[in-house]
């Protein structure tokens, strides 16, 4: 029990200046002040997770259309003039 206050005693230490009329209210403010600090801390182990796990993430997503299936506008000549160009692409990519 002793070494359990004593830890206590060290914890709200830690935490800063002792503040309360008594020790009553000094030991609930050092509470509420843990629960804020574990909340930061808790958050912030979460947010450096995320970084480090999306640290190198370079997935390249690449998406193939088959021409004939997408409708368009342009006429049959069209659509082959711009197919059998040199790089079998369109010219704007």
């Amino acid at each position: 029990m002793k070494q359990s206050k004593t830890v206590w005693r060290l914890i709200a230490k830690s935490l800063g200046e002792k503040s309360g009329k008594n020790d009553k209210e000094a030991d609930r403010i050092a509470l509420i002040r843990l629960l804020m600090f574990l909340s930061i801390l808790i958050t912030n182990s979460f947010i450096v997770a995320n970084a480090l796990r999306h640290w190198n993430d370079k997935t390249v997503i690449e998406v193939y259309v088959d021409s004939a299936y997408v409708p368009s506008p342009l006429s049959s000549e069209e659509k082959q003039r711009i197919l059998s160009t040199k790089s079998g692409r369109f010219p704007y990519d």
